[in-house]
């Protein structure tokens, strides 16, 4: 069977999306269909959720960072031995970088590029009818971005879930349900978004009443129907784009405090005939001694700051590890590699010391955007001069930046310079920034049509 697609979408964050999204996978998924998701835009929290829910890796598609032979990669991925495939997207839909469609960053370049069908959310919370002229303007704003239907959310009533239906249909757009508002916060959050799918306490009862919801309130049949077929793209041979494994085997942390790797990069690099050997530190857990390479992952150490700087084996175990072979951290990893971390109480706790800087949680700073990273020495990210794309999302601070060289050089999504960023010291790297994919030496030559 080809693979149907359609992608969540909303005017702006916090609209929605994440609800219906899983709402849909959840109710798919007890009608038999064998159900994928995958996100749009740089996030992890999200695509843990779809993983718990589908079985398979959380995946993310991003115009920005990946070139489209890694685009097409993850797509085919993503639609494996699956029916239906829900796409959920970031922020708006509209909603990217100030530059040319299709390399926004955007969730509508992702629509347009795979020829998704778009069922957009609507949160009716304080008004009614106006919600018609919204529905309009997002159907209307793009030749290239189809808008098949609307879902009415956070309806209070009868009569209100009218008002917005019957303006939505006056603007020509179908209407696939309304999910009535219902009392308490869904979903728990924390500073970086949703708690993670992990710590959610009674995840499959909260996924079944979520089916249930959408079974009695949603338009199934309908929202199916909407789904278009997938192209199947050739995306065999080697994903230009695609970072490659920084070591034959690699022990990556993997608990509480460090979950977040991108899922393309653990199934690619698996692809490519490397092991991940996964290791708890919040479990004093050392990184197995047999492996070639130590990748710590961010995540939320000011959180178990206080039982990392206990965990005796695992800091030993690391700094062994670390003179002979590669060891990367990546924001909440970086943090742990420096000399210390000062939790939201303003506590400091000793960490790993294999770099030379010290972070603060409680002088709390946001950094978010897009980020070019190009690297200013040979290391496990590639050799000299590799450029990488990726982003930075983070509250914490650096304290002292210390005396180690830098790892790379850091522009903004648009060109900005930031200067310099990370530090790196034998074999051991890191830095707040999160890499999603390399840039290839000549884009334009690596992209086929789509």
């Amino acid at each position: 069977m080809t693979t149907r697609a359609i992608m969540v979408a909303a005017p702006r964050s916090g609209g929605g999306k994440t609800t219906l999204t899983l709402a849909l996978l959840a109710a798919f998924g007890r009608r038999g269909l064998r159900v994928g998701a995958v996100k749009t835009g740089p996030d992890y929290i999200d695509p843990a959720f779809h993983a718990a829910i589908t079985g398979r890796p959380g995946l993310n598609l991003d115009s920005w960072c990946m070139p489209h032979p890694l685009l097409h990669g993850v797509m085919a991925a993503a639609c494996e031995d699956v029916d239906i495939l829900v796409v959920e997207s970031a922020m708006g839909l509209f909603d990217g970088l100030s530059l040319p469609d299709g390399g926004r960053g955007a969730p509508s370049d992702i629509a347009a590029f795979f020829g998704i069908p778009v069922l957009l959310v609507l949160d009716m919370s304080g008004q009614g009818q106006s919600v018609g002229p919204i529905a309009q303007g997002f159907a209307r704003w793009s030749a290239d971005v189809r808008v098949s239907g609307v879902v009415l959310n956070r309806v209070a009533s009868a009569r209100h879930e009218r008002l917005g239906r019957e303006a939505v249909q006056a603007a020509g757009l179908p209407v696939y349900g309304a999910l009535m508002r219902q009392g308490g916060q869904v979903l728990p959050e924390r500073h970086l978004g949703l708690v993670q799918a992990r710590e959610h306490g009674n995840l499959a009862g909260w996924l079944a009443d979520l089916a249930d919801k959408a079974e009695r309130e949603l338009d199934l049949d309908g929202i199916l129907s909407a789904a278009a077929p997938l192209a199947q793209s050739g995306a065999g041979g080697q994903l230009a784009g695609l970072p490659p494994p920084p070591g034959q085997r690699i022990a990556v942390a993997d608990d509480a405090a460090f979950s977040f790797l991108y899922g393309h990069l653990a199934l690619f690099w698996r692809q490519a005939g490397a092991e991940l050997v996964p290791f708890s530190p919040v479990a004093d857990e050392a990184p197995d001694p047999s492996c070639t390479a130590c990748w710590l992952p961010g995540g939320y150490p000011e959180l178990h700051a206080g039982q990392l700087a206990e965990a005796a084996t695992f800091r030993s175990g690391l700094a062994r590890f670390a003179q002979t072979r590669a060891v990367h951290g990546e924001c909440g990893g970086f943090m742990v590699l420096g000399q210390g971390l000062e939790d939201a109480q303003g506590v400091r706790h000793a960490m790993a010391g294999l770099l030379d800087h010290s972070t603060s949680f409680a002088r709390r700073k946001l950094n978010l955007g897009y980020r070019e990273a190009t690297l200013l020495a040979d290391g496990v990210l590639g050799p000299r001069g590799t450029r990488l794309r990726g982003h930075e999302f983070h509250y914490a601070t650096v304290l002292d930046a210390g005396r180690d060289a830098p790892l790379a050089s850091l522009n903004s999504g648009l060109g900005e310079v930031l200067g310099a960023c990370g530090g790196q010291r034998g074999f051991v790297s890191g830095s707040f920034f999160h890499v999603l994919a390399t840039v290839p030496e000549r884009v334009d030559a690596a992209i086929p049509t789509p």
